[in-house]
């Protein structure tokens, strides 16, 4: 469940949190042109607080919403202080940050007209997406029934809200048949990521993704990339087969909300040991220094803030 919080920032102005809202008849709620970001905010080893790449995240919100031809109202700047004067009110020292871009409502139709564009940016508490045992001990996925996204059926570099229905479906299948997490494969049947996070395989010390063709490129996926490179590992960009992953030596998910995730099994096969492997460890426990400010060569990606 979403803790609620004091307030909400919405179109502008911060707002009581049970305010914030919207007619039934918004566009956006009908027809899911809308777009968002998820973004973290972490309690430093120092005790400022700072959110992690957030610039970039609103770029990247911005970037979304011009290929889906939608006009902010706002500049990067005004919601990048949005976000800190919304974990400010809150009094929110580390948490998830949700900003919001949606159609309006007045037309109702598949084509907007000219309702209004709105923007949101919401706060709250929020620890490890798929639970703090993951983090540490892995997760048991599934090879989902539903493809990912062609490049041409939907705009796989938005981060539109309607493309998460596809996630939506996948994540609900693998939950009801046991599972903690969904892998996703493309239209050519290649391995894309996760219902909502990117996805890595190590074998004989090599770390592979996919390239980035049809996938949105998370964040937290370059940061890994970045890091990994920095500590000498090859990381190759290339197409990955349902069979790749099952001999993987290690297998993890990266994203906003799952951090650093291992994988410990794929329909029912074990990955390596069947727990967290020691190069996963080892960029989970790199990652966490970055995000809580202990690795001063990554200082540029924080956004430092004082509740």
């Amino acid at each position: 469940m979403v803790q609620k919080m004091e307030k909400i920032w919405f179109d502008g102005k911060l707002v009581p949190w049970d305010e914030a809202q919207v007619h039934v008849l918004t566009h956006t709620l009908h027809y899911g042109a809308g777009v968002f970001e998820g973004i973290r905010a972490y309690e430093c080893v120092d005790g400022r607080s700072a959110v992690y790449r957030l610039e970039e995240h609103i770029d990247r919100l911005i970037d979304s919403a011009h290929i889906l031809g939608m006009k902010i109202p706002f500049s990067a700047e005004e919601i990048v202080k949005g976000c800190i004067d919304t974990l400010k009110a809150n009094g929110q020292k580390n948490g998830y940050i949700r900003p919001l871009v949606f159609i309006g409502d007045g037309v109702m139709g598949v084509h907007p007209g000219d309702n209004p564009i709105r923007v949101i940016i919401a706060t709250w508490p929020w620890g490890a997406y798929l639970g703090e045992e993951a983090l540490k001990k892995g997760i048991r996925v599934c090879t989902s029934t539903y493809a990912r996204h062609h490049v041409n059926v939907m705009m796989t570099k938005s981060k539109c809200c309607g493309n998460y229905v596809n996630s939506v479906l996948a994540k609900t299948e693998a939950v009801a048949n046991g599972y903690n997490e969904a892998i996703m494969l493309d239209t050519q049947g290649y391995v894309a990521e996760g219902s909502g996070e990117n996805i890595f395989v190590v074998r004989d010390d090599i770390i592979k993704t996919p390239p980035l063709g049809n996938v949105l490129g998370g964040f937290t996926r370059d940061s890994i990339i970045m890091l990994a490179q920095e500590l000498g590992y090859e990381v190759r960009e290339e197409p990955i087969g349902r069979d790749t992953l099952y001999i993987a030596d290690e297998a993890f998910f990266t994203g906003t909300a799952a951090e650093v995730t291992p994988i410990r099994e794929v329909d029912r096969r074990q990955i390596g040991e069947g727990t967290c492997g020691p190069i996963t460890s080892l960029l989970q426990d790199e990652y966490f220094k970055i995000v809580k400010g202990e690795n001063e060569d990554y200082g540029d990606w924080l956004h430092y803030y004082e509740v």
